[in-house]
């Protein structure tokens, strides 16, 4: 695929996630693909892995959408910068546990690379500030408010 068409795949990707048409996301992806949430360990397999990944969030903020900042597309892939901004009125999955509904806003940059392949998401990596989106939360104090 040409640098183009992927980095209107990668924006697609954030396009579903808005409309939370998760099965458009797990169309998108490759049957032995890894979505790695790199802030968190957490690795998510194949079309249902793109399903789990995106409905964990969506599940946490509901409210939440994602504004696709920077996408840039090559010929084996593309990055994205885009930001999330939502309130946390669900639990919010995590390697250590659910985090309980806060009921806090947040804005959170990110970074997602996608390896694309025969048109489908190989690989996404994404990258984000998680003690940044935690001290928003008010699960971590902010950096201000330690003495």
């Amino acid at each position: 695929m040409s640098a183009e068409e992927n980095a209107a795949l990668a924006r697609a990707i954030n396009d579903a996630y808005n409309a939370r048409d998760f099965d458009r996301a797990a169309e998108l992806t490759a049957p032995d693909a890894e979505w790695v949430n790199v802030a968190t360990g957490q690795t998510f397999r194949g079309p249902e892995g793109a399903r789990q990944f995106l409905a964990g969030w969506a599940g946490a903020f509901p409210d939440s959408t994602v504004e696709t900042t920077y996408a840039l597309g090559g010929e084996r892939g593309a990055t994205l910068e885009f930001v999330g901004r939502g309130t946390q009125t669900g639990p919010l999955p995590s390697p250590a546990g659910d985090i309980p509904p806060t009921g806090r806003r947040v804005e959170v940059p990110f970074c997602q690379v996608l390896e694309i392949e025969g048109g489908k998401v190989r690989r996404a990596r994404l990258y984000f500030d998680a003690l940044g989106m935690m001290q928003q939360l008010g699960v971590i104090p902010a950096a201000d408010a330690v003495s």
